[in-house]
């Protein structure tokens, strides 16, 4: 989403996701931050692919984009409660300044619910479930923008990346990327009185599915369980390096469409599920 009246386009916004992802060399303090988070949850709830997820986007981060390990933070099991996500989401953004390149990656579950402050134009808040979400709560868009969005300082970048039901505008971003007629829509606040917007830097936000939708974790494309997201854009990203946005989204679609012709169950499933990833943008 883009907190702009004419959004520039996709292609246009950023020259490619590898230079995005790169710190500004303008400063010798920039750094590159990361927090990947991967809830498996238990019994019923349990989601059997999101330590894959986490493993593969911090091999990604670290070989493709030269992030250190010691400045990436790795959330899974015992270590997904509400109270520590929160925690860490404070610890990425703290004190960023011009030239920082920040991610933030969530694999587990999503759940919409009804918003009660008139601030989200289809009605719901979108939420992202801790391990222990069943007794200490979700964390909502609202959370997740001031928490992670807000703070963003001029030359700022922060990348999130959402494989999750529900995970459309989970981080509550100024515009939409409609990726069939290649234009920005509006996203803002229709009361008009809730901040959405950063500190002068730039948030994108690419999530799984639509609002609406439904994500899902997968065995169809590989023998071990990944989100289909993060599957996809790991191989992707590392295929084709340089990628725009634009491009990026197209090769996910392109991707799954050879997948689909092979005809199987779980093909036909995934394309039904996984058509509409979402990308957002605010300044």
């Amino acid at each position: 989403m883009i907190s702009r009246k004419n959004p520039e386009s996709l292609n246009k916004m950023a020259s490619s996701t590898s230079e995005i992802w790169r710190s500004s060399t303008g400063t010798g303090t920039a750094t590159k931050r990361a927090l990947l988070i991967g809830v498996t949850y238990k019994k019923k709830y349990m989601l059997k692919g999101t330590v894959n997820d986490v493993k593969s986007m911090r091999e990604l981060l670290i070989k493709n984009f030269g992030f250190k390990e010691e400045n990436i933070k790795v959330l899974t099991e015992q270590g997904t409660t509400r109270k520590i996500i929160l925690k860490s989401m404070e610890w990425l953004v703290k004190d960023c300044q011009a030239g920082d390149s920040l991610v933030f990656y969530f694999s587990g579950h999503g759940i919409r619910k009804l918003d009660f402050e008139g601030d989200e134009r289809d009605g719901f808040d979108e939420n992202i479930c801790p391990v222990d979400f069943l007794t200490e709560g979700m964390i909502s868009d609202n959370e997740i923008n001031s928490l992670i969005v807000w703070p963003l300082k001029k030359d700022v970048t922060l990348h999130a990346i959402v494989d999750a039901c529900h995970s459309g505008t989970v981080l509550d971003l100024e515009h939409v990327y409609n990726r069939e007629q290649r234009i920005w829509e509006d996203n803002s606040p229709p009361s008009g009185k809730a901040r959405k917007h950063t500190d002068g830097g730039l948030a994108i936000s690419i999530s799984a599915c639509q609002d609406h939708e439904i994500a899902v974790d997968t065995s169809a494309f590989t023998k071990t369980m990944n989100g289909a997201l993060t599957y996809l854009l790991v191989y992707i990203v590392k295929k084709y390096p340089g990628l725009t946005y634009g491009d990026l989204l197209d090769l996910i679609h392109e991707e799954l469409s050879e997948f689909n012709e092979g005809g199987c169950l779980a093909a036909k499933f995934l394309r039904k599920i996984f058509k509409n990833q979402l990308l957002q943008v605010s300044f």
